[in-house]
C-alpha cells in the first residue's frame, strides 16, 4: 500500500475502498455539516443517519429528500437524547463513524463515554489525533493530543502512540517516525514527560508498537527540518522526517494545531480515538474543508469488517 502523503491521496483511497461508510451525525443543523454531508454524498464515500432533535427535524428530512436511499433520519427529542441514538447506532452496528454537528461537545461526549451504553471501552484511554496537510512539509503530519488529555502521563502516552501508529499503518505508513516533543533535547527531571520519554522510547525498543521509530525528546523544528538536526549534530532516522508528534500537553498541542491552520495555511483533519469507532468532533471555528476531511479521515481509519 502506497503512503498517503496529501488529502487528494485520502480521496483517492476512500474511492478505491468501493465501500460507503455509515456515518451517524448528531444534529446535523449547521451550514457546514450540511455542506460536508452532500459533498461526502456527492463523492461516494458514505451513507448518513441524521439524528436531529424536533426543532431542526426539517434540515435532515431536506437532505433526506435529496438523497432518499442514501440518507435516513431519526427524531429526538432534544440535543442530548439525539446524541444517545447517535451513540446507539454505532454501538448496534448501523453505523461505522460517528460525528457531531451543531451541539456542545461535552453533551456529545457525555453519551460517547458513558459507562454502560458509550463507545469507550474499560481501561482504553480517550485521546485525539490530527493529521496536517502542510504547504511545506513533504508529507502528511500527524499529532496528539490537540484536545482531549490535559497532562498524559506515561500509560496516557503509550496509548496515544499505540492508537497513532495503527491510524499511520491503516494511512500505508509501514514504519512510522515519531518525535516526543519538548522545547530541547535534554531529559530533565523539572519536566516530569521527559522521563516518560525515557520508558516510552525503552518500550519502543523492545518492540511494544512494532515496526517504527521513535525518539526525543525534540523540538519540533528538529523533528521535521533535517538541517535544524545537523546543525545539532543529532543523528536519528526521526529527526527532519517526523511522521507523528507526541506532545507533553494539551496547551502545546492545541497551540500547534491553531498556528498550523492560522499562519501555515494547513489543511487539517482530526477524530477521536480509543472507542470502539472514530467520532468525528470538529470545533465550531474549523472550516467545511477541515470538517470534510475530518470525515474523510475518519472513514479510511474505520473497522473495514463493519
Amino acid at each position: 500500500m502506497e503512503p498517503i502523503q496529501d488529502f487528494a491521496a485520502l480521496m483517492n483511497r476512500l474511492r478505491d475502498l468501493k465501500q460507503r461508510k455509515r456515518v451517524a451525525v448528531v444534529c446535523p443543523n449547521d451550514a457546514h455539516t450540511e455542506y460536508v454531508i452532500l459533498r461526502s454524498l456527492k463523492e461516494g464515500f458514505a451513507d448518513f443517519l441524521l439524528v436531529a432533535d424536533t426543532p431542526h427535524l426539517i434540515n435532515a428530512e431536506y437532505i433526506h429528500r435529496q438523497f432518499p436511499d442514501r440518507v435516513k433520519v431519526y427524531e429526538a427529542s432534544s440535543p442530548d437524547k439525539a446524541a444517545q441514538e447517535g451513540v446507539s447506532l454505532v454501538r448496534e452496528g448501523h453505523a461505522d463513524v460517528l460525528m457531531k454537528g451543531i451541539i456542545n461537545t461535552d453533551n456529545l461526549l457525555r453519551a460517547v463515554l458513558d459507562k454502560e451504553h458509550g463507545l469507550l471501552p474499560k481501561g482504553n484511554v480517550l485521546s485525539h489525533v490530527t493529521v496536517a496537510q502542510i504547504p511545506l512539509y513533504n508529507k502528511l503530519l500527524f499529532f496528539s493530543d490537540a484536545a482531549v488529555i490535559p497532562r498524559p502521563k506515561l500509560e496516557q502516552f503509550d496509548a496515544m502512540i499505540r492508537y497513532n501508529v495503527a491510524v499511520c499503518r491503516q494511512m500505508g505508513i509501514e514504519t512510522p517516525r515519531v518525535a516526543l516533543i519538548h522545547c530541547t533535547e535534554k531529559v530533565n527531571e523539572k519536566f516530569p514527560h521527559t522521563l516518560d520519554y525515557v520508558a516510552l522510547k525503552e518500550r519502543a525498543e523492545a518492540g511494544a508498537y512494532g515496526d517504527m521509530y521513535l525518539d526525543g525528546p525534540m523540538d519540533a523544528k528538529t523533528a521535521c527540518d533535517a538541517h535544524s538536526g545537523e546543525v545539532k549534530g543529532i543523528s536519528s532516522p526521526v529527526v527532519g522526517h517526523a511522521d507523528m508528534l507526541i506532545f507533553p500537553n494539551i496547551e502545546s498541542g492545541n497551540t500547534f494545531y491553531k498556528t498550523l491552520s492560522l499562519f501555515g495555511d494547513a489543511n487539517m483533519a482530526g477524530m477521536l480515538q480509543g472507542t470502539t469507532a472514530p467520532v468525528v468532533v470538529p470545533s465550531r471555528a474549523d472550516s467545511g474543508n477541515s470538517k470534510f476531511y475530518s470525515l474523510a479521515f475518519a472513514c479510511v481509519c474505520s473497522d473495514t469488517k463493519k
